[in-house]
């Protein structure tokens, strides 16, 4: 079965960037993500909701990420990819594989420290894994919550990325509790 979720939603005059993707796919207990392209937050609730999939399930041996044909990754998708090595490490024990070779990523993963989290490496092939999209969800509620709770990771593995952010969680927590 091949899942993808795509949505593509340009800034005016924003011809550059490919409209985002990510394509999932599961082989023996190895979880790979692959996003391309422009990876924003209205990808966000169909990835939080794999990510939490991957983590209800016993038989985990590894969790990849292919991030070697992503254009750009908002703040958001950056909190769930802190979600997903937090949540490896403490459930299975696991470092993850990220496979990047942007250098503007890499350095957006370094500035995030996400590097302490994940064991970078230049290149996988992948070509043998079934992928599936997922979806681009339209609960916005639930879009909401994903983007709070990713922001928060976000502080949690770089406490100097508060300031940043403080604003955005305090008007969400407002939201989301409302």
């Amino acid at each position: 079965m091949l899942r993808m979720m795509s949505h593509y939603s340009p800034l005016p005059g924003d011809q550059a960037m490919d409209k985002g993707e990510i394509l999932v796919g599961e082989c023996d207990g190895n979880y790979l993500i692959k996003m391309a392209g422009d990876v924003r937050m209205t990808l966000c609730t169909s990835l939080n909701q794999y990510i939490n999939t991957i983590f209800t399930k016993p038989d985990v041996r590894s969790v990849l990420v292919d991030l070697r044909d992503v254009e750009g990754l908002d703040s958001t998708t950056l909190g769930l990819l802190a979600k997903l090595a937090l949540a490896s490490k403490r459930i299975y024990d696991l470092v993850p594989m990220l496979f990047c070779t942007n250098e503007s990523v890499l350095k957006t993963l370094e500035v995030m420290a996400l590097d302490e989290y994940f064991e970078i490496v230049p290149f996988r092939d992948a070509s043998e894994t079934v992928l599936q999209a997922l979806p681009c969800s339209p609960d916005e509620e639930r879009a909401r919550q994903d983007v709070l709770e990713a922001h928060k990771l976000l502080i949690e593995i770089n406490p100097g990325c508060e300031a940043e952010f403080i604003d955005l969680i305090r008007y969400l927590e407002d939201k989301v509790l409302a």
